[in-house]
């Protein structure tokens, strides 16, 4: 029966903060590495790919006809 019982492990007391603190801080650069990927790949690039579609059809000339014409400019007179 005695052959069957294993022997006691000793716990670690000794550099179990630093330990922790060295894989927390892994871990932490890694996701901060992944979130900052994520953020550049899917809110990043999305928003200056809608942006440059924007520009693209953009005609600034209609634009502030139409703002002028609306009166709102105090510097131009409407077309009216």
């Amino acid at each position: 029966m005695s052959g069957a019982v294993g022997k006691v492990v000793k716990p670690q007391l000794r550099g179990l903060l630093q330990k922790n603190i060295k894989r927390n801080i892994i871990v932490a650069g890694t996701v901060a590495i992944a979130a900052a990927l994520v953020q550049k790949v899917f809110v990043n690039d999305e928003r200056k790919r809608v942006y440059a579609e924007f520009y693209k059809n953009y005609d600034i000339e209609k634009s502030f006809h139409q703002i002028r014409n609306k009166g709102l400019f105090d510097s131009c007179e409407p077309d009216n």
